[in-house]
C-alpha cells in the first residue's frame, strides 16, 4: 500500500478472518487527539473522515480539525461524510426512483450510457406508508386492507419491481414486511459494517442517511444516521457526500431507573420537551451516564426515534453490553456479534461502566426516576403534558367547547360522539411499536380490561400496525391477541398508518355527526407526529401517548377526563374500573418480554424478507436500462426537472420583482408544506385526477401519488391548516393573487406568476420547515416558480433540501422580521446580490417597493453554509450538479 498522511490502515483478526481496519488510535499516537475525551458520535465521524483521508477522499486537514473537537471549537469548518448505505421509504423513496430513473433519461438524451446512473453504495428500500386503515376491527382486517394497497399502488410497486432489476446495489422490502426503522433495528443494521476494498474485507462503523427524519431510531442500537431530504438521499447514492459544520454535541446525561407506572413513551416525550426548550436544532445528542445500564435497547431506540422532534440532528447511543444482547434477541449470527463487540472495543468505541465520561458541547441531566406518566399534543410533540392534565388541557386548547355548553347547544349525538370524544385510537408507528415494553404491556392491560368486563366505546376507530411481523408473533406467543382483538385492536397492517395520516375514512355516521355540530374530537395514537390537519381531516385534537394508554383512552372513550382520578369504565358488577388496576407492573411486562420475544421469530420472519408475498412477485416486472413510462399513468411521470438540460450551468442571476406566493407564521411545518394525507376533491390535485379519469373514491393519498409531480405541484401548500397571510383570513390552500387582488388557490396563482413571468418568495418566520425529512416540501415551491424563502430561521433537512432544489433560502438579521421591518407581503421585492456571485452565509441585500411607493431596504443572511452548497445552488441544484458531473467523468 502507499503512504497514507496517517498511517492508520491496519488488521483485526475476528473468528478466523483478518480484516482491515483504520485505527483511531493512530491519531492519538500522533498527538492529534484524546480519544477518551472525544464523544462517540465524534469518533464515528472521524474514522469515516480517516478512512477516506487514507484514500485520498477527504482531506487530511478535516481529519486533523475533527480530531481536535474540543480544544478548539471552529463553528463554521466543514466536514465530509459519506454513509455506508442509504435507506429509503416508498413515499420519499418513489420520487428517488423516478428521478434517478429521468437521470437516466436525460443521459441517454445527450448520447452517454443510461447505466452510468446507478447507485454506488447499497440501497435499501421498505415499502411501509402506503396502507391505509379502510377495515378495523375485524379478523380480515389485514387482509383487506394489504389487498385494496396493492389495488392502490400497482404502478408505484410496478416501478419499484423495475428499479429492483434495472439499478445495482438496490434492494426492496416488499408491503406487508414492516415499518422501515423497525425493521433497520431488527435487520438491516449491521453496526459494524463489512465491506471490500481491494477485493479484501474492510470493518467500519455502519452508518446511514435515510430519506424520514426517524432514521435516528436506529442510533439507539449505536448506529450513527439521520434522515434527510430525497434530494441528498439521491446524491449520496451517487457518491456524493454529505457536508456538515463541525458537530456540536449535546450530552445528556441519564441517572436512576424509571419507577412502576412509567413507560419508554413517557421518558421521550420528557426528553423531547427537555430538548426542545434547551434547543438543539442542528445538534447532535449523545446519551451517557450511569442511568443507560437499566435501559433496555428498545427503550433506548425510542428516545432515539424522537430525534426529529427534539429538534436535533440524530441521538446517539454507544455500542454495549446490551447492544450485544439486543443482537442475540432479534437474531443475529454470532460472527456479526464477535465482528461488532472485538471491532468496537478495538476502535474506543464500546462503552463500559466506570469509564471516562467524554467532554460535550453542552450538558443536561435527568434522573430517569423523576419521569411520570405522560402524553403530548393536542398539536405538537414537544408538548408534554402530565397524565393529569389532559383533560384542562383539552378545554384550555378548543374554549369553543365550553362555549357551546355554556350556551346550552346539545352535542351529543345518534353516535353519541361529542366534544372531546376518541374517535381514533392507534397502536401505531415505529416509535413505539418496535419496543416489546410497552406493546406487552398493552396487551396485559387489554386482557385485564377484557377480563373485568370492559369494551370501547362503539364509535372509537380502533388499529393495531405494528412495525414488524415479529409482534404479533410475541403478542401470540403472550396469549395476549385474543383480548387486544376483542377490544377491536385487530391487525390492520404492517407499516406507518394513523401516524403519517393514513388513518383511512372514520364510519359514515361519526363524520356526518362531526360534520353537523363541528365537534371538537380526538385521537390517541402512540406515534410521533400530532400536527394540525395530519392524523385526520375531522380530528382537531391529537394526543401522543403510550400503547397501554392508547388502549385505556379507547375504553374511556373521550379525553374530557382524568385518568389518573376518573375511572376509565365500569365492570360488569357496575363498580368503577381506574386505570390503576388495569396497569401491568414492570415485572410482569419483564417476565413477559423474557418468555415471549424470540430469536428464531426473528430468524423466521427475516429469512426471506426480500421475497414477498405472492402479489408482490407476481406483479409484471418492465426490462431494460430505461424505464417505459406510461403516459396514462396518474401515479408515476418522468420527472421535470431535467427538461432542455444542458451540460454547463446557466450564469446567476438576482431576483428582480418577485411576489410573495405565501406570507406565514413560526413553526411551519412540512406537513402544511408538502402534500400529505388525503386529496381533496375540489382541491386543483383532485380536479387533475378527475379530468384523468380518476374517480374520488379512488384518489388514494399524496404519499402515495408522490411519483407524480402534476399532483404534487397541484398540492404544495394544500394543508387545510395553512394560515397564509395573503388569504383573506381562509384557511387551507389559498392566497390572493396580488396585481388583480383575486383570491384563489395557490397553484392556480403560481401559474398564473409563471405565465407573466414573475418570480415567487416565500416569507416565514422562525422554524420554517420543521417535521419530517419530505422532499416535495422543497421540490412542490420549486415547481411553483418560488426562487427564494426569507425567514427568520429553518429546520436543519428543509434548508438544506431548498438548496438541493436551487431555491435560496434567506434569513433575517437576529431582532428582525416581516413586522420589525414593516412588511405585509403585499410588496414588490428585489434580491441583489446573487450575480455578482454567492458565498456562503454572505450578506444579501433586498429591497421591497410597497403599495404605496415607498421603498423599505434590509440586509439578509444567505442560508448557503458551504462552498459545496454554493455550487449546488449555481447548478439548479445537487442532482443538475451530479448529472454534469458524471458526463464530464465518462467524457474525460
Amino acid at each position: 500500500m502507499p503512504t497514507t498522511p496517517f498511517g492508520a490502515r491496519a488488521t483485526l483478526d475476528v473468528g478466523g478472518q483478518t480484516v482491515t481496519i483504520y485505527r483511531l488510535e493512530a491519531l492519538q499516537k500522533a498527538g492529534l487527539t484524546d480519544l477518551d475525551r472525544l464523544p462517540f458520535t465524534v469518533r464515528i465521524l472521524l474514522e469515516n473522515l480517516l478512512r477516506r483521508a487514507e484514500h485520498g477522499a477527504a482531506p487530511p486537514d478535516q481529519v486533523e480539525a475533527l480530531a481536535a473537537w474540543g480544544r478548539r471549537q471552529e463553528s463554521d469548518r466543514e466536514l465530509s461524510f459519506l454513509p455506508a448505505r442509504v435507506v429509503l421509504q416508498d413515499f420519499t423513496g418513489v420520487p428517488c426512483v423516478v428521478s434517478l430513473a429521468s437521470m437516466r433519461d436525460a443521459i441517454a438524451q445527450i448520447g452517454g450510457d443510461p447505466q452510468w446512473v446507478n447507485p454506488l453504495m447499497p440501497v435499501d428500500l421498505v415499502i411501509d406508508h402506503s396502507v391505509q386503515v379502510d377495515k378495523f376491527a375485524t379478523p380480515d382486517s389485514f387482509a383487506y386492507n394489504v389487498e385494496k394497497e396493492y389495488e392502490r399502488n400497482r404502478e408505484r410497486y410496478a416501478l419499484l419491481r423495475w428499479a429492483q432489476q434495472a439499478f445495482r446495489n438496490f434492494r426492496v422490502v416488499p408491503p406487508g414486511t414492516g415499518i422501515v426503522h423497525q425493521v433497520n433495528l431488527e435487520y438491516l443494521a449491521q453496526v459494524v459494517y463489512l465491506g471490500q476494498e481491494d477485493g479484501q474485507p474492510v470493518a467500519y462503523p455502519d452508518t446511514l442517511v435515510g430519506t424520514d427524519s426517524h432514521t435516528t431510531m436506529v442510533n439507539g442500537l449505536g448506529v450513527l444516521g439521520w434522515g434527510v431530504g430525497g434530494i441528498e438521499a439521491e446524491a449520496a447514492m451517487l457518491g456524493q457526500p454529505l457536508y456538515l459544520l463541525l458537530p456540536v454535541v449535546v450530552g445528556v446525561r441519564l441517572s436512576g431507573r424509571l419507577r412502576e407506572g412509567v413507560t419508554a413513551t413517557d421518558l421521550v416525550l420528557t426528553i423531547t420537551q427537555m430538548l426542545r426548550q434547551h434547543g438543539v436544532v442542528d445538534k447532535f445528542v449523545e446519551y451517557y451516564g450511569p442511568g443507560l445500564s437499566g435501559l433496555a435497547l428498545a427503550d433506548r431506540a425510542t428516545l432515539a426515534n424522537m430525534a426529529p422532534e427534539y429538534g436535533a440532528t440524530a441521538g446517539l447511543f454507544p455500542v454495549d453490553d446490551e447492544t450485544l444482547r439486543y443482537l442475540r434477541m432479534t437474531g443475529r449470527s454470532d460472527e456479526q456479534i464477535a465482528l461488532v463487540e472485538r471491532y468496537c472495543k478495538e476502535q474506543g468505541l464500546f462503552r463500559t461502566e466506570g469509564m471516562v465520561e467524554p467532554q460535550y458541547s453542552e450538558v443536561l441531566e435527568l434522573d430517569l426516576s423523576t419521569v411520570e406518566p405522560s402524553v403530548a399534543g393536542p398539536r405538537r410533540p414537544q408538548d408534554r403534558l402530565r397524565l393529569s392534565e389532559v383533560k384542562r388541557n383539552f378545554h384550555l386548547s378548543y374554549p369553543q367547547v365550553d362555549q357551546r355548553s355554556a350556551g346550552g347547544v346539545a352535542v351529543a349525538t345518534r353516535t353519541e360522539v361529542k366534544d372531546g370524544s376518541v374517535v381514533i385510537a392507534a397502536i401505531t408507528s415505529c416509535t413505539n411499536t418496535s419496543n416489546p415494553s410497552v406493546m406487552l404491556a398493552a396487551g396485559l392491560l387489554a386482557q385485564r380490561a377484557v377480563e373485568r368486563g370492559l369494551r370501547v366505546m362503539p364509535f372509537v376507530k380502533t388499529s393495531l400496525a405494528p412495525g414488524s411481523q415479529v409482534v404479533i408473533d410475541y403478542l401470540t406467543n403472550a396469549g395476549l391477541m385474543p383480548a387486544l382483538e376483542q377490544l377491536g385492536f385487530s391487525l390492520v397492517g404492517f407499516g406507518c398508518t394513523t401516524c403519517i395520516g393514513n388513518s383511512g375514512p372514520l364510519p359514515d355516521a361519526v363524520a356526518e355527526d362531526i360534520q353537523a355540530q363541528d365537534l371538537v374530537v380526538a385521537a390517541v395514537l402512540s406515534g410521533n407526529r400530532n400536527f394540525e390537519g395530519r392524523i385526520h381531516p375531522l380530528v382537531r385534537a391529537a394526543y401522543l401517548a403510550s400503547p397501554p394508554l392508547v388502549v385505556a383512552y379507547a375504553l374511556a372513550g373521550t379525553v374530557d377526563l382524568d385518568l389518573t382520578r376518573e375511572p376509565l369504565g365500569y365492570d360488569r358488577q357496575g363498580q368503577p374500573v381506574m386505570l390503576a388496576d388495569l396497569w401491568p407492573s414492570l415485572t410482569d411486562v419483564a417476565e413477559a418480554i423474557a418468555r415471549f420475544v424470540r430469536p428464531e421469530d426473528f430468524r423466521r420472519r427475516y429469512q426471506e424478507v426480500f421475497t414477498g408475498d405472492e402479489r408482490w412477485r407476481s406483479l409484471p416486472v418492465p426490462a431494460g436500462a430505461l424505464m417505459a413510462w406510461d403516459p396514462t399513468s396518474t401515479y408515476v411521470r418522468r420527472a421535470p426537472f431535467f427538461e432542455d438540460f444542458q451540460l454547463e450551468p446557466p450564469p446567476l442571476r438576482d431576483i428582480v420583482g418577485a411576489r410573495a406566493l405565501v406570507v406565514l407564521g413560526d413553526s411551519v411545518t412540512t406537513d402544511h408544506i408538502s402534500p400529505a394525507g388525503t386529496i381533496a376533491r375540489n382541491s386543483p390535485a383532485g380536479q387533475y385526477l378527475i379530468a384523468h379519469g380518476v374517480d374520488p373514491v379512488d384518489f388514494n393519498s399524496y404519499g402515495a401519488r408522490r411519483g407524480n409531480h402534476e399532483v404534487m405541484v397541484r398540492g404544495t401548500f394544500a394543508n387545510i391548516r395553512l394560515r397564509n397571510a395573503l388569504a383573506d383570513g381562509r384557511e387551507g390552500n389559498w392566497t390572493t393573487y396580488l396585481p388583480t387582488g383575486e383570491v384563489m388557490p395557490i397553484y392556480d396563482a403560481a401559474m398564473r406568476y409563471q405565465a407573466d413571468g414573475t418570480p415567487l418568495l416565500v416569507l416565514a418566520g422562525k422554524e420554517y420547515g420543521s417535521g419530517s425529512s419530505r422532499d416535495w416540501a422543497a421540490k412542490g415551491p420549486a415547481l411553483l416558480g418560488v426562487k427564494a424563502v426569507i425567514a427568520e430561521s429553518y429546520e436543519r433537512i428543509h434548508r438544506s433540501n431548498l438548496v438541493g432544489m436551487g431555491i435560496l433560502p434567506l434569513q433575517f438579521l437576529p431582532g428582525q422580521n416581516l413586522a420589525t421591518l414593516g412588511l405585509s407581503g403585499r410588496e414588490v421585492f428585489t434580491i441583489q446580490g446573487i450575480a455578482a456571485g454567492l458565498t456562503p452565509r454572505q450578506p444579501v441585500t433586498v429591497q421591497a417597493l410597497r403599495p404605496d411607493g415607498t421603498v423599505v431596504e434590509f440586509t439578509t443572511i444567505a442560508r448557503i453554509d458551504n462552498p459545496v452548497e454554493v455550487e449546488y445552488y449555481r447548478h439548479g441544484g445537487i442532482l443538475p450538479l451530479v448529472l454534469r458531473q458524471m458526463v464530464h467523468a465518462h467524457q474525460r
